[in-house]
C-alpha cells in the first residue's frame, strides 16, 4: 500500500512540476490565432479612392471602412488618423463585370448567352511599415472575383459581391502584411 501512495506522490509532484514549467513558457512566448506578427502598436488607413467607372460612388470609402474593421476586429493595433506605424493608402482600380459559363442557345434563335457573370475588383495598396521598411510594398495590385446568375437582378445583389470580395482582397492584404502564415 505505501508504494502506491508513494508512486501518487510522485506523479503528481511530477505534474505540478510540468505545469509550473508551462507557465513559465508561456509567458515568455507570444502566440495569436490570427497570426500577428508586428511590433507596432498604430495604423492609419488613409481613404482609398475609386478610380473606375463602373463601380458604385461609394466603393472606396467602404473598401476603406471594411479594411479598418477588419484590423481592429483581428489585432490590437489602434487606428489613428495621421502617422500610424502601419499605414495603407490605394485605389479601386478596376470593377468589370465579364459573361463567363455560356450556354447554348438562351439567347434565342442561335444566341449563345452566358449563363453567369464574374465580378472582378482590383484595388492597388500601398503599404509602409515605419518600423520595418523591407516590409513595405508600393502599388501592389489585390484582386478577387465573385460569380453570380444572370437570372439574379444584379442592383439587388451587387452590395453583397462586392463584401464578398473586399472580403477576400482585405484577408490578402492582411496576410501580406502583418500575418505571419
Amino acid at each position: 500500500m505505501p508504494l502506491k501512495k508513494n508512486k501518487l506522490i510522485h506523479f503528481a509532484a511530477l505534474y505540478l512540476v510540468l505545469c509550473l514549467g508551462v507557465i513559465q513558457l508561456s509567458g515568455c512566448l507570444s502566440y495569436s490565432f490570427t497570426g500577428v506578427s508586428t511590433n507596432a502598436s498604430t495604423l492609419t488607413v488613409f481613404n482609398f479612392f475609386n478610380d473606375t467607372e463602373m463601380a458604385p460612388a461609394n466603393i472606396g470609402d467602404n473598401f476603406t471602412n471594411q479594411l479598418k474593421d477588419y484590423f481592429l476586429q483581428n489585432t490590437n493595433l489602434k487606428i489613428i488618423p495621421d502617422g500610424g506605424e502601419l499605414q495603407f493608402e490605394g485605389t479601386i482600380v478596376s470593377y468589370v463585370p465579364s459573361p463567363v459559363s455560356p450556354q447554348a442557345g438562351r439567347g434565342g434563335i442561335g444566341e449563345d448567352l452566358a449563363a453567369q457573370t464574374r465580378l472582378t475588383i482590383n484595388v492597388r495598396v500601398t503599404f509602409v511599415n515605419t518600423l520595418d521598411e523591407k516590409a513595405s510594398f508600393t502599388n501592389k495590385n489585390f484582386s478577387f472575383y465573385q460569380d453570380f446568375s444572370n437570372d439574379l437582378n444584379f442592383a439587388a445583389i451587387e452590395e453583397q459581391l462586392i463584401n464578398q470580395i473586399f472580403e477576400q482582397i482585405i484577408l490578402s492584404i492582411f496576410n501580406d502584411t502583418v500575418a505571419n502564415w
